[in-house]
């Protein structure tokens, strides 16, 4: 029988990255994904190119090294209507709770003094519903708004035009490749039910098996192939750049980026639990990632990465807001 893996006791990876650039300036916010955004425009850019932070500022803000270090927060959604259902949901759009609008408020509470440059969400709502909430909690004030590049009026019609604005803002990034693995013939069906008609056995194997796919859905292994190169791709570079990322999005995406993050065997990640709701954070430092666990609230630094940068960001947090 495989050993249950709890996600507090993962251990971390070192992983190759790019130069570094700056963290958290104050004057202004660098995103070079693979694309640039220009006022919260996003334009593609190709891999080659040398990451150039356009972004929620003038084009004249002059660039700044940043330091080397980035925080990484990882929450899973609240429970959602399918959830409290039980019901298997995969990339079914249903929408949280009022248990998993709690969840993510008290997430929020958790995280609040953790910086956060960039948000990165799945497509489905009831994970952006959890980054918006939890950041109502953020001691920063920033309002999280949601990147719209799916046409040029929808580019044109969410311009912002305030520079003063802008800098008070967190650009939210929707990628489908963070969405929770498709389960294809499963979706809608009860979890109970479908284990009473098709077997304990063969719906244990759909769920927790990394290779099996249920009926034309998608196996771990598949979903993991799409989550772990779109953060390979588009949110580690945002980490080596020294930005601070949260993301919110699903146990199976999570957990692929987990196994990614801290080397884990398809064995282990099949038997990796994620609660809902629940934050968990990675420090990124030379080239590494560094796992810190579960941030139990605000005033509890010791369970978290209470780094001298982040001693520092709170004590600039602490002033500004006085």
């Amino acid at each position: 029988m495989a050993t249950v893996v709890s996600h507090q006791l993962i251990g971390s990876i070192h992983r190759p990255s790019n130069s570094k650039a700056s963290l958290f300036p104050k004057e202004s916010l660098y995103l070079p994904i693979k694309f640039r955004q220009n006022r919260f425009k996003i334009e593609a850019t190709t891999a080659s190119q040398t990451p150039v932070l356009d972004t929620l500022l003038s084009p004249s803000t002059p660039y700044k090294k940043k330091t080397n270090e980035a925080s990484l927060i990882l929450i899973r959604h609240g429970e959602s209507l399918w959830n409290e259902k039980n019901l298997f949901t995969g990339c079914v759009d249903v929408p949280l709770t009022e248990k998993g609008v709690a969840e993510a408020i008290q997430a929020g509470k958790r995280i609040s003094t953790i910086p956060v440059d960039l948000i990165f969400t799945s497509s489905l709502i009831r994970a952006q519903m959890t980054a918006m909430l939890a950041m109502t909690q953020h001691r920063c004030k920033k309002v999280p708004i949601i990147l719209h590049d799916e046409s040029e009026k929808a580019q044109t019609w969410s311009h912002v035009f305030s520079e003063e604005t802008r800098k008070q803002s967190i650009p939210v990034i929707a990628a489908w490749q963070l969405n929770e693995r498709m389960y294809g013939e499963l979706q809608g069906l009860n979890k109970e039910e479908t284990a009473e008609r098709y077997g304990t056995q063969q719906v244990h194997e759909w769920r927790r098996s990394y290779h099996i796919p249920p009926p034309k859905g998608e196996s771990l292994e598949m979903c993991a192939e799409r989550a772990v190169a779109y953060f390979e791709d588009n949110i580690q570079p945002e980490l080596a750049l020294g930005n601070n990322v949260l993301i919110a999005a699903h146990g199976n995406s999570l957990r692929s980026i987990i196994m990614y993050l801290d080397k884990l065997t398809s064995q282990e990640v099949t038997s990796l639990e994620l609660s809902t709701g629940l934050p968990l954070l990675y420090i990124f430092k030379d080239r590494k990632f560094m796992r810190r666990g579960s941030p139990v609230g605000p005033t509890e630094a010791g369970v978290y990465a209470y780094t001298k940068r982040l001693a520092q960001y709170r004590q600039k947090l602490d002033e500004s807001l006085n």
